[in-house]
């Protein structure tokens, strides 16, 4: 079975006190990561790295991506896939099934097991079936970074594509298109801002350490940053008109398989 590799900042204990009564109950093996700090960011990359995205971003933003690229990291180094977590992100009673059968694949860079309520572009039939549930192909991911799979040949591209280029953490992901990415549906996660969509309620409590950051971002984008963004809505839309083997669509959850808790 893969292993689980929780993002969690040092003082948000109530969150990972739900993750591991979580993960216990599902028998997941997991490791703790300390997340970077939003102070730290700019301890470990210049200004003129941050940048390089399409807007000014904010200190947490900017630590969220570096802890994630600390997870792809270990994902490299290890050279083994892992489930990486975010600690807000509410599990499938099916994960250890899914996780299991994952073991022997080989073929995939990335799998995301999550939903954020926004359509996404996926094949029309699937590649693969495991257990109850179907794996398609994703050409194009809008939001989430809570709860994916990642291989090693997938942590290599991403580390790649983020060495010059900073990002939102879940957006360098959405845009990295020579990633082997694939979808499961149903979704077997689903992050605890989004569970009231779905007809869940939420076991805990959270609020957005980005969402709810006092810094505000600048009002002003330089002109390379609008010209980032410009080209990065023209590859996003080339990219949807290119794959006429996909469609958009909203990725289905079963409120029933988040019970267990």
């Amino acid at each position: 079975m893969l292993k689980c590799l929780v993002i969690n900042l040092d003082h948000q204990v109530d969150r990972m006190n739900f993750m591991r009564t979580q993960l216990n109950n599902l028998g997941l093996e997991f490791h703790r990561l300390p997340g970077i700090k939003p102070e730290a960011a700019n301890l470990l990359r210049n200004e003129a790295y941050w940048g390089t995205w399409e807007r000014p971003l904010k200190k947490t933003e900017r630590a969220c991506l570096l802890s994630h690229v600390t997870a792809w990291k270990k994902v490299s180094d290890e050279d083994i896939p892992w489930l990486i977590l975010e600690d807000d992100a509410m599990l499938s009673k099916h994960t250890p099934q899914i996780l299991t059968s994952l073991q022997k694949i080989r073929q995939f860079d990335h799998l995301t097991v999550e939903v954020r309520n926004r359509q996404k572009l996926v094949s029309k039939d699937p590649s693969l079936t495991l257990i109850n549930h179907k794996v398609f192909r994703l050409y194009q991911d809008r939001s989430g970074a809570a709860a994916y799979i990642l291989w090693p040949t997938g942590a290599r591209k991403l580390l790649k594509n983020v060495y010059n280029q900073a990002g939102l953490a879940d957006a360098i992901i959405c845009r990295s298109y020579h990633l082997n990415s694939y979808q499961i549906e149903p979704a077997c996660a689903v992050q605890l801002d989004s569970v009231e969509k779905y007809g869940l309620k939420a076991p805990l409590k959270t609020r957005s350490s980005i969402l709810n950051s006092i810094e505000t971002t600048a009002s002003h984008q330089t002109k390379s940053q609008l010209y980032v963004r410009f080209k990065s809505q023209v590859r996003m839309g080339l990219r949807m008109l290119s794959k006429p083997q996909a469609c958009r669509r909203n990725i289905t959850l079963v409120p029933d398989d988040f019970n267990f808790i």
